[in-house]
Parts: structure tokens; C-alpha cells; sequence
């Protein structure tokens, strides 16, 4: 058989049992196969009795085993903060340790008109809030031996190792963007100390608070409670044509957005309507463990934006330090947590 047509077979996984005269090499014959003693005759071939080695099962099992080519990736929690705040940024570098906002106010007063009077005064206001960075790091390091045995199973360890340390970092980077950092002037967009109080959800008619129990209505109630609050606090600057995001859990989004009215219309559909500027974002670090949150937030107003995720290095990779028969390389990165500016424009709701 054409050596070729062959190859194409065995791929496609067509096999051919048995002996086929017609496939035999040209100028030999079925005898030539089997082997031919002195006197011309065809030898059988058979092994000789009894046996010198020890009865067996079979060959090693390893030499049946496939071992498919393809590295299927243990999947990890999105990292969905940049999303929810609508925006990352870089502010300063890795030398920056503090980093101050400068926030002005317009100050005045009038005074009854008088062509002689002068009463009457205008001014501002400024402060400088500050936000401390924090620098984190990690170490990637590997052998030659063991990346001459990961090859033998056709895996790139020095890469995937380099993978796996880029993903480390960034994870936790979404955590301090929700989070903060501990012990710092470093806050996340769950837990800044000037966001308003959370609000508490409508009570049910099957009773409690979540949207697991609630109707289409008592969700959208939910949500037209959080955007009250909002109009209340900025004295009408936010309307419902303002580009808002509702922030929430994937619990949450299952839970409220797809439940259906009596009219066959699902939450979302009418919040669309309802807020036709309002997107949804969703995120598992919402799930907390003081039930679950919706975050009502408003993308910017007039150029500034409310909130931002900030970093002072997105990646610093140093040097890879030869070592006798090891490779070491240390990569690093620097946040600022989440900074928000107007922190009037972000309600929470807690309990849904």
C-alpha cells in the first residue's frame, strides 16, 4: 500500500485486518513473509517448547496509554473589578508610595444690592484626600530536570509556570480592587469608608428580603429604591437617562434578573426600559458574608469619572537569575485599590 495513503488511514482511524495478496511489496510473495527453511519449505515460525522466559499478561501498560496533546486549564473565578468600575488606570510608578486627589469647592454668599454696599463674598474650598500604594510580589523558579520531564509529556513548564505567576498576581489585584489592602489608606469598591450606608432591600411577600423569594416586581422595587437614593443624595443631578452600572453576584443575576412578570417580561427587559444607560456586571466577590450586595453606580458625570482601578505597575518582570542547574525570576506589581471620587454616586443594597 502507497506509504502516504497509509499515513492518511491511520489518521482518519481506518484499519485494514487480515492479508490481502493485492497489498503485498512488488516481486514477493506469501512465502517470502513467513520465512523459508534450507529445503525451500515455508517455516511456521512457532516458539519452541518449552518456554525459557516467564509467562506474561502483555506488554507495560504505559505503551498503550495516550496522552492527548492538548493541556485542558483548571478554570478560576473571574476577575471582573475593572469591569464593575468601569475603568483601570496607572498613577505614578513603583517608586510612588502615597497619592494625593486634590478635591475643590466653590464657596459664596450674596448680600441684599446696594450702590454703595459691598457685601457679598465668593471663594473655594480644597483638600487633598491621599490613598497609599502597596507593592506585592512573587517567585517563579524552576529546574532543569524538571522541565526535561515535563517536556516528555509535552509540556512547556518554564511557560506555563510564567502563566501561572502573571495569573497570581492579577487575581489578587481584582481582590485589592474590591478590597483594599488592610492596615493602609488602600480601599476597595466594597469597602471604602466614605461610601453611604447600604440600604435594606423591600421585604417580601413570601417573606424576607432576597430576590430567591421575591416577584419581578418586588426585584425592580429593589432596584427603583436604590435609584430614589441616588436622585435624593445628588439632589437630582442623576435621572434615569444617566449611564449607571447595577453591580452584582452571579446568585443575584440568576436569582433577579431573569424572573418573569405576569406579563411574560423578565426584570431585565424592564429595566432596560426603566434605565435605558444601565448595564449589568456581575462578580463573584459580591456574594459576602453579610448576604448578597447590588452596587447601584454611576460611570461619570460631566468628564469624571466616579470610580477608577488604580495600579502603580501592571507587571514588573526582573531579571531571571541563572543558578547552578535552576532558574529563578521574581515578578511584581503595585496597587492603589480602588479610588472613588464621588462616592454620592454609589448606593449598595445589602441582603437581596
Amino acid at each position: 500500500m502507497d506509504p502516504l495513503m497509509q499515513q492518511l488511514m491511520e489518521r482518519a482511524g481506518i484499519v485494514f485486518q487480515g492479508f490481502d495478496a493485492r497489498m503485498l511489496p512488488e516481486g514477493k510473495t506469501y512465502t517470502d513473509l513467513i520465512g523459508m527453511d534450507s529445503n525451500g519449505a515455508p517455516v511456521a515460525m512457532d516458539a519452541a517448547y518449552p518456554l525459557v522466559t516467564n509467562a506474561n499478561a502483555g506488554i507495560p501498560a504505559m505503551l498503550s496509554t495516550y496522552i492527548d496533546p492538548k493541556l485542558i486549564e483548571v478554570l478560576v473565578a473571574p476577575m471582573k473589578a475593572v469591569e464593575v468600575a468601569g475603568g483601570e488606570t496607572k498613577k505614578g510608578d513603583w517608586t510612588t508610595a502615597t497619592a494625593m486627589f486634590p478635591v475643590i469647592e466653590a464657596t459664596g454668599e450674596v448680600t441684599s444690592y446696594g450702590d454703595y454696599a459691598n457685601g457679598g463674598s465668593t471663594g473655594a474650598n480644597f483638600q487633598f484626600p491621599q490613598r497609599q500604594s502597596y507593592h506585592y510580589q512573587t517567585v517563579t523558579q524552576w529546574g532543569e530536570l524538571e522541565m526535561a520531564r515535563a517536556g516528555l509529556a509535552k509540556i512547556d513548564w518554564a511557560a506555563r509556570l510564567n502563566v501561572a505567576s502573571v495569573l497570581t498576581l492579577n487575581k489578587y489585584q481584582n481582590k485589592t480592587y474590591f478590597f483594599g489592602v488592610s492596615g493602609l489608606q488602600n480601599y476597595g469598591l466594597l469597602n471604602d469608608p466614605a461610601l453611604p450606608a447600604a440600604l435594606t432591600p423591600v421585604t417580601k411577600a413570601a417573606g424576607g428580603t432576597t430576590w430567591a423569594v421575591a416577584t419581578a416586581n418586588e426585584v425592580i422595587a429593589d432596584v427603583n429604591k436604590m435609584f430614589a437614593a441616588l436622585q435624593t443624595r445628588t439632589k437630582g443631578v442623576v435621572d434615569r437617562d444617566t449611564a449607571m452600572i447595577l453591580a452584582m453576584s452571579p446568585v443575584s443575576d440568576a436569582n433577579g434578573m431573569t424572573k418573569v412578570s405576569e406579563f411574560n417580561v423578565t426584570v431585565w427587559d424592564r429595566l432596560k426600559k426603566l434605565y435605558p444607560n444601565l448595564e449589568v456586571r456581575v462578580a463573584p466577590e459580591y456574594t459576602t458574608a453579610g448576604g448578597e450586595l447590588v452596587q447601584l453606580i454611576v460611570t461619570e458625570h460631566e468628564g469624571q469619572r466616579t470610580v477608577e482601578c488604580a495600579f502603580t505597575e501592571k507587571l514588573r518582570a526582573h531579571p531571571i537569575i541563572p543558578m547552578l542547574s535552576s532558574f529563578k525570576q521574581k515578578k511584581s506589581q503595585g496597587t492603589w485599590g480602588a479610588i472613588v471620587y464621588r462616592p454620592m454616586f454609589v448606593t449598595g443594597m445589602l441582603g437581596v
